[in-house]
């Protein structure tokens, strides 16, 4: 079993629930688009009008680590990650106060989603368990939404072997 499947199926585990899933495929874009929002202060300048914020590093990082666990799902977090990373960077820009309402606006609204969505799943959050959840919810939303489509059956078909067996 590959390691994308096994650390899907973990963290299926504790997403069984459709409405579970439906307010994570909200939720947590939210929460990762907050951080980009409040990662991108303060913007450290590299030389020659070259601007290095702290989201750029972590959203490097992430992409590489999405990457190196599949390449089509790490190439659609990855370009999330740049667009996010790019919004952030604008309203990084705008007023203290109007930065912070959005940035942190969005992870409180994101993170209600989440708790909500347990709420209805009966089943405390994977991360509680295991903080590598953390890093593998992005991932999640987008396998869940690529076997929405269509994509992906065989990764699908692994995690479902894998419920089963356990």
């Amino acid at each position: 079993m590959s390691r994308l499947v096994r650390q899907l199926s973990a963290y299926a585990e504790y997403h069984r629930n459709g409405h579970n899933v439906a307010t994570h495929m909200v939720g947590i874009p939210l929460i990762l688009f907050a951080i980009a929002v409040l990662l991108s202060r303060p913007a450290f300048a590299l030389g020659d009008g070259v601007a290095v914020t702290p989201m750029m590093v972590v959203g490097v990082i992430a992409a590489i680590g999405y990457l190196r666990l599949d390449l089509m799902f790490g190439a659609f977090l990855a370009a999330f990650l740049a667009l996010i990373t790019w919004m952030g960077s604008g309203i990084a820009a705008w007023s203290t106060g109007a930065w912070l309402a959005v940035g942190l606006g969005s992870f409180v609204v994101g993170w209600t989603l989440q708790f909500v969505g347990h709420y209805f799943e009966g089943r405390k959050p994977a991360f509680v368990d295991d903080l590598s959840s953390l890093f593998v919810g992005p991932l999640f939303v987008v396998a869940e939404a690529a076997f929405l489509l269509g994509l992906r059956q065989p990764v699908r078909q692994a995690m479902e072997a894998v419920h089963r067996s356990a």
